[in-house]
């Protein structure tokens, strides 16, 4: 097992490449499957189209899916004028439901809610009560939030509104914006409300698409089908943290973001009729499916433990001194489901994936190119053995797209 220290003395000025802005793909291509495929193939790099990929999967194989919507989270109010200053543009950022704190419950919420959020322009807005008046499918809605108090980075927001008929979903659907990555450097636009969702999208709660899946079509799943790949579906709600960059100099000066993942049970008995083994789609996909491992070897030694002691901490793979079977760790989450009466998982996961990690589930990976200097990158060095450079330079070299909307690849290590 790699040393803790090792772990927390990774230098993330080692994972750098020079990433040109004309590289960045500002929108995605009008027909999302026929982007580039970069295939590594235990050290062989090659050049595909993405409706290759249902071909190069092994029949019978298990591919899992992040079915997280993003949600419409950027809010603008604008404050009252006065003679001295003109009414300053407030952004309130939806990161996490306070009250109710399920997300589903949240959304479904009438008449009031709170959030945990960002506040863009902060010093604009001390205290008082924002509004701003809403056309709800065809009827006004008056929206006030106040701001609590601090949380995080952020602060606790309470959002009121003066029509108990409509839910918040319903408001979002109607005031709110896509938040489409800061490194776009553009507003969202109309657009961005279809193409920043997976097609096969359905719970909400994300406020950054699991851009792996962006590449999916019908076409290609129908493929998959027919080829007999069987697909599954995960939840992970992506936080705004996926955007966090290191600026720590090593590893240990830096704090992974919580996400909120939910597994369904019908999916844990498939992963151990596949041996424990799947491709994953996109590194959300990833950290799920590998957090599932630690939250079985806990429950080896605390099988009765409440669900919120579930939470896996960023660094338990590097002190983890247990070698519990992949297949029998998922196994304690199934009694431990079925003791509870729990159809599905439900936790949160602050899990980091550097260099020395070992792999217990992901066999294969679909994913995008990430950020320099980025903890996604160091996830897909520590799957690749190091060799991340090669892929990168491949890419660079071959006219590959960057980032969120830019090509994938099919990690085989």
């Amino acid at each position: 097992m790699v040393e803790i220290e090792d772990v927390r003395h990774i230098r993330i000025s080692e994972y750098d490449y020079p990433l040109p802005d004309d590289r960045i793909a500002k929108f995605p291509l009008e027909k999302r499957d026929s982007s580039k495929l970069l295939v590594y193939d235990k050290g062989r790099i090659s050049e595909k189209v993405f409706t290759d990929l249902p071909g190069l999967l092994p029949q019978g194989a298990l591919m899992i899916f992040n079915n997280t919507k993003v949600i419409q989270a950027r809010l603008h109010f604008r404050k009252e004028s006065t003679e001295q200053h003109p009414g300053a543009l407030i952004e309130v950022f939806l990161l996490e439901p306070a009250a109710p704190s399920d997300y589903q419950l949240n959304f479904a919420a009438r008449g009031e809610c709170s959030w945990y959020c960002l506040i863009g322009n902060l010093k604009r807005w001390k205290s008082g009560v924002l509004s701003r008046e809403v056309n709800v499918a065809g009827h006004s809605v008056i929206l006030r939030v106040e701001r609590g108090e601090p949380h995080g980075t952020g602060f606790l927001v309470h959002l009121k509104w003066d029509d108990g008929s409509v839910s918040f979903s319903e408001l979002l659907e109607a005031v709110g914006e896509i938040p489409i990555p800061p490194y776009l450097n553009r507003e969202s636009q109309e657009s961005d409300k279809t193409t920043y969702q997976t097609v096969y999208s359905k719970v909400k709660g994300s406020v950054a698409a699991p851009t792996a899946g962006l590449h999916f079509t019908p076409d290609v799943l129908e493929e998959l089908d027919r080829r007999g790949v069987e697909r599954e579906e995960l939840t992970l709600h992506v936080g705004a943290g996926t955007f966090k960059p290191v600026k720590s100099e090593e590893m240990e000066g830096h704090e992974m973001h919580t996400e909120f993942i939910v597994v369904r049970r019908s999916t844990i008995e498939k992963l151990i009729a596949h041996d424990g083994k799947a491709i994953a789609v996109g590194t959300t996909s990833v950290r799920t499916l590998e957090s599932l491992y630690y939250i079985g070897a806990y429950l080896q030694d605390h099988p009765d433990a409440p669900e919120e002691k579930l939470h896996v901490p960023q660094w338990i793979p590097y002190v983890y001194d247990g070698n519990i079977d992949t297949v029998e760790s998922l196994r304690n989450i199934l009694r431990y489901l079925d003791e509870h009466g729990l159809p599905a998982l439900k936790t949160s996961t602050q899990l980091l994936i550097v260099p020395g990690f070992e792999y217990h589930i992901v066999r294969m990976m679909v994913t995008n190119f990430h950020q320099p200097q980025s903890t996604l990158l160091l996830l897909v060095s520590a799957f690749v053995h190091g060799d991340w450079r090669s892929i990168y330079d491949f890419a660079l070299s071959n006219g590959f797209r960057f980032l969120s909307y830019g090509d994938s690849s099919l990690l085989m290590p």
